[in-house]
């Protein structure tokens, strides 16, 4: 008897999965413990809270056993949220880039972004990581550090944060 194997993706908020849709009526038939799934899928998920997470579900349907594979929310999702961190109201990115801003946001948590997001980004080294997340910072309307993202861009190109990007990544 061959193995039959079920692959499921779904977007998920982050720790707060639950048996209803989008997961309980596709895994419904496959005879999974519902409840085992979603409790893995919020314990990976917990530190992506309020945030929409992308979830891939391999069900092993003859021995009912599962493995979850977590995705990482865009750049601008994980921006965002340290963004709101830091102020009482929650922003959205600006209609009026360049214009506008909606919010700051310190450069030790756009690092921790990048290392997020390093199997993601495009990026072979932490410097170059970190100014690819700086770029979507423009875009959205976040300064950095109290400056806009542009100048720390140029910044980081002359060398000035040298002693935090060259670090292993």
């Amino acid at each position: 008897m061959s193995e039959q194997k079920l692959t499921i993706e779904a977007l998920v908020e982050g720790g707060k999965a639950s048996a209803g849709p989008p997961i309980g009526p596709a895994l419904g038939p496959t005879g999974v413990n519902l409840s085992q799934v979603v409790q893995k899928i919020n314990e990976l998920s917990k530190p992506f809270a309020g945030m929409k997470v992308p979830v891939k579900i391999m069900v092993n349907v003859s021995t009912k056993q599962f493995e979850i594979e977590l995705g990482i929310p865009p750049s601008s999702a994980l921006i965002l949220r340290e963004v709101v961190e830091e102020s009482a109201e929650k922003p959205k990115g600006s209609g009026e880039s360049g214009h506008k801003t909606v919010g700051n946001i310190d450069l030790e948590k756009i690092i921790k972004i990048a290392r997020m997001k390093k199997d993601r980004l495009l990026s072979t080294n932490l410097k170059n990581a970190v100014k690819e997340i700086i770029g979507t910072c423009v875009s959205m309307g976040v300064t950095v550090d109290g400056k806009p993202p542009k100048e720390i861009q140029k910044d980081i190109n002359s060398g000035m944060y040298d002693a935090q990007l060259t670090q292993d990544f």
